[in-house]
């Protein structure tokens, strides 16, 4: 063989080992952090390790109704908290003006509109008050499992599959977008990038519900300073207001659905 046939033979085979180092570069990302359970506990644990925090956010329900139509109901509010055993959540929408007051050993809810409060004696944690209002009425909490101190596990107890998308900007805060499958439901998370972990958006698709219909969570305005004002988690009753037995006949005045509304996204 000459030393020219040799030559042709080796740049070809160059030729080939190059082209295929393209297409391996091309076709696999490059090695970085993006396994979504890791970004995912870490969220968890960062939030967790804040014993004491606020925020704002703005939540969007949907629910479909018998001719399939898709109808969002809106509304807003603010989250405080002190671990191991505080919580003030209150929210306000076109159906709902309602506030959440734990101070360790009484759990309050008051609607402004319904001009009723209900109270119940609960000598625990944030996690117990949560557990407590979703089991024993038919209000649910989307959302309460960024709260828990369990929330990594919560979380993924359902999950079948997860991927992390990409980056993604949410109110201009650039996040890991990542994205989580379950059997009945799926959802969709954004969490800050960098040294704050912190979830900044919250999608649930029911899926198991005709129209597949979604809960989107916006959180904003995060603090992690301690709660200054100690009257936060005092629940002192407004004039006019009355205190009613815990039924879920009274809840339902809780609810950010308007009653008699079709099945929403719930998680």
């Amino acid at each position: 063989m000459s030393a020219r046939t040799r030559t042709g033979k080796g740049s070809r085979l160059v030729a080939r080992v190059t082209l295929a180092t393209v297409l391996l570069a091309v076709t696999i990302p490059e090695a970085r952090a993006d396994d979504p359970a890791k970004i995912l506990r870490a969220m968890a644990d960062y939030t967790v390790a804040q014993k004491s925090f606020s925020a704002t956010f703005e939540s969007d329900v949907e629910v479909v109704t018998a001719e399939l139509e898709k109808i969002q109901f809106s509304s807003s509010g603010k989250i405080q908290i002190a671990r191991p055993d505080k919580l003030r959540i209150s929210r306000t929408g076109g159906y709902t003006d309602v506030d959440l007051i734990y101070d360790g050993k009484t759990a309050t809810i008051y609607g402004n509109n319904a001009k009723v409060y209900v109270q119940a004696d609960l000598v625990g944690t944030v996690d117990q008050l949560i557990d407590l209002i979703q089991t024993r009425s038919s209000v649910a909490i989307p959302g309460a499992d960024l709260l828990l101190t369990n929330a990594y596990d919560e979380l993924m107890s359902n999950v079948v599959h997860a991927q992390h998308i990409g980056q993604g900007m949410v109110d201009g805060v650039e996040c890991e977008h990542l994205a989580f499958r379950g059997v009945d439901v799926d959802w969709q998370i954004w969490i800050e990038a960098g040294a704050r972990p912190l979830p900044r958006k919250y999608v649930i698709t029911s899926k198991a519900v005709t129209g597949a219909p979604q809960y989107t969570l916006r959180i904003r305005d995060w603090k992690t300073d301690p709660v200054a004002d100690a009257d936060t988690f005092a629940f002192k009753p407004p004039a006019g207001l009355t205190k009613v037995d815990l039924q879920a006949g009274v809840m339902a005045e809780f609810d950010e659905i308007p009653p008699g509304a079709a099945s929403g996204a719930k998680k």
